[in-house]
């Protein structure tokens, strides 16, 4: 038979490395369903007890992947689709890139206010970075492209409505070559983000200016263990850890004080509150109980994002840029303390 948009979309998913997909089934993505029983198993469909649950997991699978492997999943119209917003709410605000896949009413019937019908644009606004519906089957291509590379970039969620009357038609590989047609590519490098050299400088004055320093690290300091293990040497300093930052660093290594905040450690409690500087790694811990009270400590932060820095404890430089490789063009300018206490 020929490929259908719903065939299409399953290819072009798999294009992008993706082999696993969360959902429920409902006849809003029917058409889908039948595509991935012709898949063959490549994206596996992983079928869940409730949408919500899909959502979650697509979510887990995001955070618990690799750097940069997003998490998938798929519901039916009405219902369904709203079914999904708990588990999406958590990639949002824990910032990891997911990819939802909604069913709709088929295009004759919208505005009819037909059974199920929901206005899934408005729905799903606030909790997705981009979500736009397919209404041609000439769009599958740039909408998967375009909502997978910016749930990536952005670290957040895409959603892609395809009303099942589009999903059922015969899929365009390549755009007719006319006005208004869109041609788009496959792939996502992340970037090398550095801050300026003189932000480097300063940050690196405060720091060894510092004769108490504590470390605050969050889940965006990821993959940076070896920098952070080196930059702590340097400092002689204390490492608290954020929840979501618990596996950044091993909880054995002597200068770690363990996790921060309403679940956490004494010693990262008494260093907070007796440190005179905190260096600050991609992290939006929001407690200010268990910082330093403001203006008890100078302060350094980075994160890659621009909207999150600045906003949890009033920092003197703000160096934004990749954990690790910012880690790395400071460490050349710190002192090695010598007071080890």
């Amino acid at each position: 038979m020929a490929e259908l948009v719903a065939d299409y979309v399953l290819k072009r998913l798999r294009e992008w490395g993706i082999h696993r997909i969360y959902g429920y089934p409902g006849d809003g993505i029917n058409a889908f369903l039948g595509a991935l029983g012709r898949a063959e198993g490549d994206p596996e469909f992983i079928q869940t007890r409730h949408e919500e649950m899909a959502a979650f997991m697509a979510c887990g699978h995001a955070k618990f992947a690799g750097p940069d492997v997003p998490g998938v999943c798929m519901a039916t119209s009405g219902p369904g689709a709203i079914h999904l917003l708990n588990g999406l709410y958590d990639a949002k605000l824990d910032h990891v890139p997911v990819l939802a896949i909604v069913g709709q009413q088929k295009r004759t019937s919208l505005g009819a206010h037909y059974q199920q019908e929901v206005d899934l644009q408005v729905l799903f606004k606030d909790v997705s970075e981009f979500v736009e519906m397919c209404a041609e089957p000439a769009q599958a291509r740039h909408l998967i492209d375009r909502g997978l590379r910016i749930a990536l970039d952005r670290k957040g969620v895409s959603t892609i409505i395809v009303p099942n009357d589009v999903a059922e038609l015969k899929a365009v590989e390549s755009p007719p070559r006319t006005h208004g047609s869109v041609y788009s590519s496959v792939g996502y490098t992340r970037p090398r983000v550095l801050p300026q050299e003189s932000d480097i400088q300063h940050a690196a004055e405060i720091l060894n200016d510092g004769e108490k320093v504590a470390m605050l690290v969050g889940q965006g300091a990821r993959g940076a263990a070896d920098e952070l293990e080196r930059v702590a040497d340097l400092l002689g300093a204390g490492v608290a850890k954020a929840l979501l930052g618990k596996d950044v660093l091993a909880d054995d290594l002597p200068f770690v004080t363990g996790a921060i905040g309403l679940l956490g450690t004494i010693p990262s409690y008494d260093m907070m509150k007796d440190c005179d500087t905190l260096l600050m790694v991609g992290t939006s811990f929001p407690y200010a109980e268990f910082l330093p009270k403001e203006g008890q400590a100078r302060c350094v932060e980075i994160d890659i994002k621009a909207d999150m820095i600045g906003i949890r404890y009033p920092a003197d430089v703000q160096l934004i840029g990749d954990a690790k490789e910012t880690l790395k063009a400071l460490e050349p300018h710190l002192v090695r303390k010598e007071d080890r206490g």
